[in-house]
């Protein structure tokens, strides 16, 4: 079977399959799974593309050397170009395919070191994360949160059990950590025997505290 209909096959087989891929990617929730799949995916499709363009190029070129190997070697009456005026022109075709051929490879190397750089952002972006993530979940209890009040009257601010008191004075800035995300910031205001006054520093708007959210030093990422 001719190879370019076999990488034509490929082509269609790969394209399907990328669209297997963004189906199955609207149903995941990781934006960086889905980033790094899509490289993939590109970079594939490109190198195809640039298989068929070389192999193209290939049998061209070819086919212009057997051409001129087998010019005849008879005279052609003016003003008809001489055999010889022929396999000069062949020889040009031939370098101008040489340096098409040489292109399509450049520009592949181009794309392999573009979709590597893409994967290497996705992979990069995602330790990012992870390591954020284990940084909370490890870092130290210093209080938690004894009830969360939201009143016209008196103001929205959370009262707090002291779990380290070296750790707590007023003015102190903790984070409050559900799982191993941070919701927001609140400042200690007061502290006293009973346990401490937290007032937010942040907007908590979708997402309040509740009774027993811990709250942690803002971990260094």
């Amino acid at each position: 079977m001719d190879t370019l209909k076999i990488l034509l096959g490929a082509t269609v087989a790969l394209l399907l399959g990328a669209l297997g891929v963004s189906l199955y990617n609207q149903k995941a929730p990781s934006r960086d799974s889905e980033s790094l799949q899509t490289a993939e995916v590109l970079r594939k499709l490109k190198e195809l593309e640039l298989e068929q363009d070389r192999l193209q190029i290939e049998r061209q070129r070819l086919a212009l050397q057997q051409a001129a190997a087998q010019a005849p070697p008879v005279a052609i009456p003016a003003p008809a170009p001489t055999p010889a005026a022929d396999v000069a022109a062949m020889q040009e075709q031939i370098a101008l395919l040489q340096a098409e051929k040489d292109k399509a490879e450049r520009d592949a190397e181009t794309a392999d070191r573009e979709a590597a750089f893409v994967g290497g952002k996705v992979l990069e972006n995602r330790d990012k994360e992870a390591r954020r993530a284990r940084l909370i979940s490890q870092a130290l209890v210093i209080a938690k949160v004894k009830e969360w009040v939201e009143s016209p009257e008196a103001g929205t601010f959370a009262t707090l059990d002291i779990v380290m008191p070296e750790n707590v004075q007023p003015g102190t800035v903790l984070c409050l950590r559900r799982q191993t995300g941070i919701l927001g910031r609140l400042r200690i205001d007061d502290v006293n025997i009973e346990g401490a006054i937290a007032n937010p520093v942040t907007a908590f708007t979708e997402t309040r505290p509740q009774a027993g959210d811990e709250l942690i030093l803002d971990p260094t990422f």
